[in-house]
């Protein structure tokens, strides 16, 4: 397949709309395949961290542009959350967007300050018991992944956390790190570099199996809390009605990006793992998040508007 260089494109500087703020696992994985997308293209790529809403403003933004593939947009699991979290989005998520690339997952880490008596999933639980209503989680924002993580925590152990929103994943992760709050659920890769330097502790994982970075924290199934099981994802979109040859050409080019060690590693060594699916799969995969996540979020009568 020719490469969308190959092809003529691009043949000006692109950006790509990352809807959440600076130092989050969103921003960290832009920032490692950008650079060697723009040194295969030879053109900028521009990170543009467009924060704000839940990762709406960002969002919106690129329903709005032309499709020619000069503006996309990296997403996460909150791209199939906004729907059922917010009554009147001003976007169809399911029809205004064009899949490209899943590029990579990662699991969720549930970690706690050094300074929280626990050292264990069965230990948190427990110690919640003991205090409902009295410990504190942070998040990147109501209605975030995080947020919805412990939510279907509480609901499947039976515990009491109360919930404080940060805005954005870097200040999330700020605030824990400075004991502000003593637990989160966010990505690994947000959060390794702080587990390894004993700033936080990981208690468990939330995927159907172990992190590879972090092979000996159990999932929060073998933890004690059956049936647990949520990863997290990262995908490339464009506005509606991008050219399906474009579109192939983009995923090609990210693909081959992607097979290089340097860029492997790196990725490997943030907490993730490269996916590299079709643009029809990746849009399959998301579709099947949201059905999944319209259930949990009516279920918990969670909305962010």
């Amino acid at each position: 397949m020719m490469s969308a260089h190959a092809a003529g494109f691009p043949v000006h500087s692109l950006r790509i709309v990352v809807p959440s703020t600076p130092g989050g696992a969103l921003d960290l994985l832009a920032r490692v395949v950008a650079p060697a997308l723009a040194e295969k293209w030879q053109q900028q790529i521009v990170i543009d961290n467009r924060a704000g809403a839940g990762g709406i403003i960002g969002t919106e933004i690129v329903a709005r542009a032309t499709a020619d593939g000069y503006t996309l947009l990296l997403v996460a699991p909150g791209f199939a959350t906004n729907p059922f979290l917010n009554r009147n989005l001003p976007y169809d998520t399911a029809r205004e967007f064009t899949p490209i690339i899943m590029i990579a997952m990662s699991a969720n880490a549930l970690v706690a300050h050094p300074s929280l008596p626990v050292r264990s999933v069965k230990e948190l639980i427990a110690l919640a018991k003991e205090q409902p209503g009295l410990l504190n989680y942070a998040s990147s924002g109501s209605g975030s992944t995080g947020h919805l993580c412990m939510e279907l925590l509480k609901r499947m152990a039976s515990i009491n956390l109360v919930h404080v929103p940060y805005k954005g994943a870097g200040a999330a992760t700020a605030a824990i790190v400075a004991g502000q709050t003593p637990l989160l659920f966010t990505a690994v890769g947000a959060v390794i570099q702080h587990v390894r330097a004993n700033r936080l502790r990981a208690l468990a994982v939330a995927g159907a199996k172990r992190a590879a970075p972090m092979p000996e924290v159990p999932t929060i199934a073998e933890a004690g809390v059956a049936g647990y099981a949520v990863d997290n994802w990262y995908a490339l979109m464009g506005p509606n009605n991008m050219p399906t040859a474009l579109v192939a050409m983009i995923n090609f080019d990210i693909l081959a990006v992607l097979k290089k060690p340097e860029v492997s590693s790196r990725i490997a060594d943030l907490g993730f793992e490269v996916a590299g699916l079709s643009p029809h799969d990746t849009g399959k995969y998301i579709d099947k998040e949201m059905k999944t996540w319209s259930v949990v979020i009516n279920e918990a009568k969670i909305h962010s508007d």
